[in-house]
């Protein structure tokens, strides 16, 4: 009978994986500005070239200078995330100027703040449109590119909304609910092929689109009372986890979701 070969790694067969993204391709959705730029420029910064993806040109142009400051090839692709054909030539152009893709990162999202009871149908599909649809037709179309490569790294920007929820942003919860929910799906599905999906759920962070709350004394303590360190994240906090999901680091981890708030969550504050 054929002995069996299989034996327990040895201490001297330890490896340590690399962090580096030197020779990737990563394509960033909402890669104009915010947190999305943040990780196209935490990608950047790690070796990967990026493909910047975002409704605004002029916004693309100005992300896109960043990134050359850090010496990768970058390209734009202005993007719709909420038309399905736009998704799929998005992920088609980045393969067309790179010749490969290997990390997708889904950062594109929107947000309408109102009570449950004033939500039309119409805010429904533009918000379900752009943080679900989007997000799966991109990862669709990246992972059918990366299951041909053999491998793959796929990472949705989340919310806190996966734990915990605010009063006046019900779609936009249930969108990210139903984000977290792809993210398992998904790793659960394409294991197989050596692709790995997560997300990362960041808490209150400083952005162009928070600054009306962060710029005004009385809102930015209110905004940080809950919050442990006594701050708000801003862009660069989202680095660690957005270059550790992306490399061969985290060749083991899979339908996970880092949270990245200052402790907000683990101290229980739901206020505000």
């Amino acid at each position: 009978m054929p002995s069996n070969t299989r034996r327990r790694p040895l201490d001297r067969d330890f490896v340590m994986p690399s962090l580096r993204l030197d020779g990737r391709v990563a394509l960033v959705t909402g890669g104009s500005r915010g947190l999305g730029l943040g990780m196209a420029l935490a990608l950047a910064h790690s070796g990967a070239d990026v493909a910047l993806a975002a409704r605004s040109e002029d916004q693309l142009a100005e992300a896109a200078s960043l990134v050359r400051e850090t010496g990768r090839n970058v390209v734009t692709v202005p993007t719709d995330v909420s038309e399905v054909a736009a998704v799929q030539a998005m992920v088609e152009e980045t393969v067309k100027h790179f010749g490969r893709l290997d990390i997708l990162v889904n950062a594109a999202g929107v947000n309408f703040r109102q009570p449950a009871t004033e939500f039309t149908e119409a805010n429904w599909d533009a918000l379900m449109n752009v943080n679900l649809k989007g997000a799966f037709f991109a990862a669709q179309a990246a992972g059918a590119v990366m299951r041909g490569q053999g491998s793959g790294k796929i990472i949705n920007l989340g919310s806190l909304s996966f734990e915990i929820v605010v009063p006046n942003i019900a779609l936009y919860a249930i969108s990210k609910g139903g984000l977290r929910q792809m993210t398992r799906a998904l790793a659960v599905e394409w294991a197989a092929y050596n692709i790995q999906v997560n997300a990362i759920a960041p808490g209150r962070f400083w952005t162009a689109m928070t600054d009306a709350v962060f710029s005004d004394d009385a809102l930015y303590e209110s905004a940080v009372s809950v919050i442990p360190q006594g701050r708000p994240g801003v862009p660069s906090d989202l680095a660690g986890a957005t270059v550790l999901l992306a490399s061969e680091a985290s060749n083991y981890i899979t339908g996970q979701t880092i949270v990245v708030d200052g402790g907000w969550l683990v101290a229980g504050g739901v206020k505000g």
